[in-house]
């Protein structure tokens, strides 16, 4: 009804509009075709002549005109003539005086709704723009809908996605269906004096599922669901974030039983008192707002609150308190058979050509999640396309993996000879290492083609299975492997590059967690050495509270550089004993440019070719000038 109202009130306006500017501009255009205009000297002079037989002078009969006299007539040629002019008094009398037939109308007058139209209409809209913004400011007109929940609801048109469309995340599917089970049929727990879940806190890395798993709970749970952004709650006046947060709650209310879904919780939730001067700014009175309305739930309503966050270390405890958000729920990166499923939800409604196997897909991409795996079927169905093939093929999704990985081939970025020879043995050298350890993942490629901003080449390790502890050799062999790749250009060539920059970044990281974190320092023992000071404004680890002395930071310092020394020792001895060999295996890798991992297997159990190192190695490369690296090998 107060539609209707409105579109009526709207139509008049209009209407009034249209009647106004018509009464304005409109001008008697008929009467104007019908006489010549002639100049008012000219009108004189034919009056004087006696030319003029009829004459007839209207005054004020067009707004506008002032106080012009309209003059039109006839002469006794028959020609018909219109004038302006002023005195029409003595004019008409002048005339009348020559024998001309002189009539004079008197002034039109405008009816009532013409004046009403023309003098009360830009009042009234005056009056009624000024009664709009005053309501707005008075509150009553929600301030002009800042103050307006922006969150989308779905009611017919609501996502379709189902859990089957989810994988790789059973454990989180699990525990989502018993939340909808409260919505579907909430007296199978309220007779048992179970009460209903206020909020589901989703908790995960970026690329997990954690939205995909909100809007299959809508699908499934078959009620309204609205969907907002943290973001959507803050703005720059004043209040207006409480204000929405109070309108999707009460929007809530009426569709309920609902789902109300709110993605990256950690741009309205952050913890309270952590921004520089520590005052009351506007996202805590929208956090503040957000803790009311959860609390403030009726027990018998069937409203749930779904949040996701990859943050949650920063979000306030009083937010993850029971009773507000009652359920944390992990959704962490997939195993190997979540990976296979995940591939599987992707791939069935593409072609795919008989080689594909998923199962090696998924051993193939550790450290993945389902965002990645997206990509990289995507990926791989633009390479088949590109090539003019109606299926995808194994090699297609190879070359995916490895654009998600490393990022794409840059072949036309010219490297020389030299340079070329050095990011061979380089690695080389880490291959051959990681062969050598044992327990090292197993090689699945070598490429000296550039990928990506940095990478002039590269060499894939994969595990064979998910692991989820790392013992002490296993972190050893890690740093051996990283440092072979500087060890190999140091045996060959004599000299060192800045392509190893990123190797001994990640070496030194391993190995200072080892002392600091870990306790795998025999001389320091089994000590946490450092307190992290996470700001949760000013980004985190920026700052470390030094929970020991001097003397300790100077025995961290060299038990990091013993044991990076240590590994360095061992790989240079690996590569000093196979040195042939790895000439060899460079050789090839220069030819070619990549090397799947049974080909390396291959040249590995072939063994040296008889060939003197000294033939191959080639000259030092030129000093770049300024030492710092400008390209990192990516190991």
């Amino acid at each position: 009804m107060g539609r209707v109202v409105k579109n009526l009130g709207l139509y008049l306006v209009l209407i009034l509009l249209v009647v106004t500017m018509v009464n304005m501009f409109l001008t008697p255009e008929e009467t104007q075709k019908q006489y010549d205009e002639i100049s008012y000297s000219q009108f004189l002079s034919e009056l004087d002549t006696g030319h003029i037989r009829i004459l007839q002078i209207r005054n004020n009969t067009q707004p506008g005109e002032s106080s012009a006299a309209v003059i039109q007539g006839e002469m006794q040629n028959g020609q018909r003539f219109l004038t302006y002019g002023l005195e029409a008094g003595k004019l008409a009398d002048k005339a009348a005086a020559l024998g001309v037939m002189v009539t004079v109308e008197a002034p039109q007058k405008n009816t009532w709704w013409v004046t009403l139209v023309t003098t009360l209409f830009l009042t009234l809209l005056l009056m009624g723009v000024w009664l709009y913004f005053l309501y707005n400011m008075q509150g009553g007109g929600r301030m002009m809908g800042f103050s307006r929940s922006k969150a989308k609801l779905f009611l017919d048109n609501r996502p379709k996605v189902t859990f089957a469309d989810v994988a790789g995340c059973d454990e989180s599917k699990e525990e989502l269906q018993e939340v909808i089970q409260f919505l579907k049929s909430p007296e199978k727990f309220t007779k048992l004096g179970a009460k209903v879940p206020r909020g589901v806190l989703l908790v995960g890395p970026p690329g997990t599922g954690k939205t995909l798993l909100a809007r299959a709970a809508a699908g499934e749970a078959n009620v309204p669901f609205f969907c907002a952004s943290g973001s959507d709650f803050v703005e720059m006046f004043v209040g207006v974030g409480a204000a929405r947060v109070r309108d999707l709650f009460a929007q809530a209310k009426r569709y309920q039983p609902c789902i109300i879904f709110i993605d990256e919780m950690d741009a309205v939730g952050r913890h309270r008192g952590a921004g520089l001067g520590g005052g009351h700014d506007e996202r805590e009175q929208t956090l503040n707002q957000i803790l009311v309305e959860l609390d403030g739930f009726d027990g018998k309503g069937n409203t749930i609150l779904i949040a996701a966050t990859n943050r949650p270390d920063i979000l306030d405890p009083a937010l993850l308190r029971p009773g507000r958000f009652d359920r944390h729920i992990t959704v962490d990166r997939p195993d190997v058979k979540g990976r296979e499923a995940i591939l599987k939800v992707h791939m069935k409604d593409k072609a795919f050509a008989g080689d594909v196997d998923v199962s090696v897909l998924a051993r193939r991409t550790p450290g993945l999640v389902g965002a990645d795996l997206e990509n990289l079927i995507n990926e791989a169905a633009l390479l088949s396309a590109r090539r003019d093939k109606d299926k995808i093929g194994m090699e297609e999704l190879e070359e995916g993996i490895e654009r998600v990985m490393a990022g794409p081939e840059r072949r036309s970025r010219l490297i020389s000879d030299k340079e070329k020879k050095i990011i061979a043995y380089h690695e080389v050298g880490h291959a051959m290492v990681a062969k050598a350890l044992p327990d090292s993942d197993p090689v699945h490629k070598i490429s000296i083609i550039p990928r990506g901003h940095a990478a002039l080449g590269y060499t894939l390790q994969l595990p064979e299975e998910d692991r989820f502890l790392t013992s002490r050799s296993d972190l050893m062999n890690r740093i051996a492997i990283l440092l072979s790749g500087r060890v190999a250009e140091e045996l060959v060539f004599g000299d060192v590059t800045s392509g190893a920059a990123n190797d001994l970044d990640r070496a030194t990281q391993t190995a200072r967690q080892m002392v600091t974190e870990l306790g795998m320092s025999e001389k320091l023992g089994l000590v946490k050495l450092g307190n992290k000071r996470e700001e949760i404004f000013l980004g985190r680890d920026i700052a470390e509270d030094r929970n020991y002395s001097e003397e300790i930071a100077y025995a961290i310092d060299q038990e990091v550089k013993a044991i990076i020394d240590a590994c360095y020792a061992r790989a240079r001895d690996i590569l000093r004993e196979r040195r042939a060999l790895m000439d060899k295996i460079a050789g090839v890798l220069l030819e070619r440019e990549l090397l799947d991992g049974s080909e390396f297997e291959a040249l590995m159990n072939e063994g040296p070719a008889d060939v003197q190192p000294d033939e191959c190695v080639p000259p030092l490369p030129e000093a770049r000038g300024d030492g710092l690296p400008r390209d990192g090998f990516l190991a």
